[in-house]
């Protein structure tokens, strides 16, 4: 399928066939999850006599592993079926389903079946583990990377808003207590579920050969298996998980929390919810924004610090003394409770910054013929950490933990964890530095971006202005780079922690070090046959003066031993800042102006066959013009 070059905003998305069918269709099966849940635990709470023996609260977390225990089970051969078969047609399929077992709930309400009614949510969980591989991995197949940042933002922020209307609109249905409403409803959302599948275009499939295999352990084994061939998208699909183990361990608690010390009513914990699902909401739609409408992971620590911040701030503003039974009105007029519901948003919005770029870095760095099953066992995480969450919350709570302790705990071991997973890769701490040089010190005009191929290898070329060259290229570009950098500079204190993060390839001149030397031509052809992006400074060395120096042969040398597109760059408005060598005194390089503009201007690609010192750095000059 042919992907558009639009570099509109994410909401045009819900304008074309390729985005909101698919769109429609996960919302409506996010919304009715959530009605059919939520009515069954408060009819089976409120009206238990007629359901079930039951203990209300036993019921709730019966109810919640039901529905988690297919995701361990299925999603290993959910992955499967999602690449061997197309997924819009395993998308409509999985649609489909839903509505008989709609028709299996609708019959254990008329006929009062706590066991049938359980039954059939144990098959909206096997419904909802077969449909998120396909639906996470047909994002990839149908968006350019430039937009892929912007569906992931659309998709979590409508199953978000989903589930908080699934929880308002079960609410009312049960207050209603009308059992042929509630079958009606519930069969209306299958149905229109079902037909807004039916308009998703149909894809090919992406691995048609491969075998599925029905036995849950070792298919789940083979999706772990694909996973783990990427450290970084292993990682980030741990990092998902966690958050999936944040959000249950923060959501479970809310009743609670609510009833016992804030002494508030059902309709507080429906005000909780809303500002949390809407934070989510919020934060995934601002990420396209803030990334500048690529893979902005420089935006994952952004947002761990957040979820430690307001998850410790929300331990503090718990008041010591709490009402009795508020209504919503009365919470909110209550001293207090703004900094409460802050907290709550909050976290959803941080949330938000912090799983959208990890789904969309998944999608991004996976191989289309895997991507289904990467997908999936992504999904088995998620549910064996939310599983995790709940045995912990169950033991901090019988070991004596209050609540509010509990939620300071969450937010605690969130700041260790992120830590931990920024060591293991070094990376995602690397593009939050570049991301605040170039949104908070200064900023950035991107200009040609686009001449950047999204695919395929290519040497960079750009005029060496300062010592953080490197990290404002980093951040401009949507694809990763690898950097040759001289070694002086690759070894400046602190500097030198973020270009081995960057993994920037170290070179020297051969006669004081021909090893070095001749190891970094190595590590370059090696990187451009993979299909990477390569940069190198020609001039070998900082300016001295602001202006572009002569340029050394070194990158001919690669042109010849590995023939790609050169793409010329130029840098401008750095000359005047504290990373370049204007300033010889070490106090005087101090920030003159903070949010100066800077200009990163990109060439059109210029073939190796017709590259040589001279012509490349007459473009790189043309590029920059007169500014320094």
């Amino acid at each position: 399928m042919t992907r558009p070059s639009t570099q509109q905003s994410q909401f045009t998305l819900l304008a074309q066939r390729r985005f909101l069918p698919f769109f429609g269709a996960q919302a409506l099966g996010a919304f009715n999850d959530n009605v059919y849940k939520n009515v069954l635990v408060i009819l089976a709470t409120y009206q238990a006599a007629s359901y079930t023996a039951m203990d209300p609260a036993l019921l709730t977390n019966v109810a919640a592993g039901l529905f988690i225990l297919p995701f361990v089970l299925f999603s290993g051969m959910a992955g499967q079926l999602a690449d061997r078969y197309d997924k819009a047609r395993v998308l409509q399929a999985v649609k489909a389903a839903e509505i008989p077992i709609m028709g299996l709930a609708a019959f254990g309400f008329a006929i009062h079946s706590i066991e049938v009614l359980l039954g059939a949510l144990f098959l909206m969980g096997m419904q909802s583990t077969f449909f998120a591989p396909a639906k996470y991995g047909v994002l990839p197949e149908v968006l350019r990377d430039s937009e892929l940042v912007g569906g992931n933002a659309m998709v979590e922020m409508g199953t978000f808003v989903a589930i908080v209307l699934g929880t308002l609109a079960a609410g009312l249905l049960a207050a209603d207590g009308s059992i042929p409403l509630i079958v009606i409803t519930l069969l209306a959302i299958a149905a229109l579920g079902f037909l807004s599948s039916l308009a998703i275009p149909k894809l090919q499939p992406a691995a048609p050969t491969l075998k599925i295999d029905r036995r849950p352990w070792s298919s789940t084994w083979d999706n772990l298996r694909a996973a783990a061939e990427s450290r970084v998208v292993f990682l980030a699909i741990l990092g998902i998980s966690w958050f999936w183990f944040y959000g249950a361990l923060v959501l479970a608690q809310l009743p609670l929390y609510t009833k016992e010390v804030l002494g508030g009513s059902e309709q507080v914990v429906t005000v909780l919810l809303v500002m949390f699902s809407a934070g989510v909401g919020l934060g995934s739609l601002l990420c396209e924004r803030l990334s500048g409408r690529k893979v902005e992971i420089g935006l994952v620590p952004f947002g761990s610090i957040g979820l430690t911040v307001f998850a410790v701030d929300l331990y503090f503003a718990t008041p010591s003394m709490a009402g009795a039974n508020l209504s919503a009105r009365e919470f909110i007029a209550a001293p207090g409770s703004a900094r409460i519901l802050i907290d709550m948003a909050l976290i959803g919005v941080f949330g938000g910054f912090f799983i959208v770029p990890l789904y969309a870095l998944v999608q991004q760095r996976t191989r289309r013929e895997i991507m289904s099953r990467v997908i999936g066992a992504n999904s088995i995480l998620n549910a064996v950490f939310m599983v995790v969450a709940a045995g912990l919350a169950a033991l901090g709570l019988h070991a004596g933990l209050t609540i509010p302790q509990l939620l300071l705990l969450t937010g605690v071991l969130n700041a260790f964890v992120a830590i931990y997973i920024y060591s293991l890769v070094p990376e995602f701490l690397l593009r939050f530095v570049a991301w605040l040089l170039i949104h908070f010190v200064y900023r950035l005009d991107r200009r040609g971006i686009d001449n950047i191929p999204e695919q395929g290898p290519a040497l960079l070329i750009c005029n060496h202005v300062g010592f953080a060259d490197a990290i404002v290229i980093s951040a401009a570009c949507p694809r990763p780079i690898r950097f040759i950098m001289e070694r002086s500079i690759f070894q400046i204190p602190v500097l030198s922690t973020l270009f081995r993060g960057m993994k920037a390839i170290p070179v020297a001149p051969a006669r004081e070090d021909p090893e070095v030397y001749e190891q970094a031509f190595q590590t370059v052809a090696a990187e451009l046959r993979d299909g990477n992006l390569v940069c190198i400074f020609p001039e070998g060395k900082l300016t001295p003066d602001g202006e572009i120096g002569e340029f050394r042969a070194g990158m001919m040398r690669i042109l010849k031993e590995t023939p790609v597109p050169v793409i010329p760059m130029s840098l401008s408005g750095l000359w005047d800042s504290m990373f370049s060598r204007k300033y010889k005194q070490v106090w005087k390089r101090w920030p003159r102006r903070f949010w100066a503009r800077i200009t990163l201007k990109v060439g059109e690609a210029v073939a190796p066959e017709h590259a040589d010192v001279g012509t490349l750095r007459q473009r790189v000059v043309e590029l920059r013009g007169p500014a320094r």
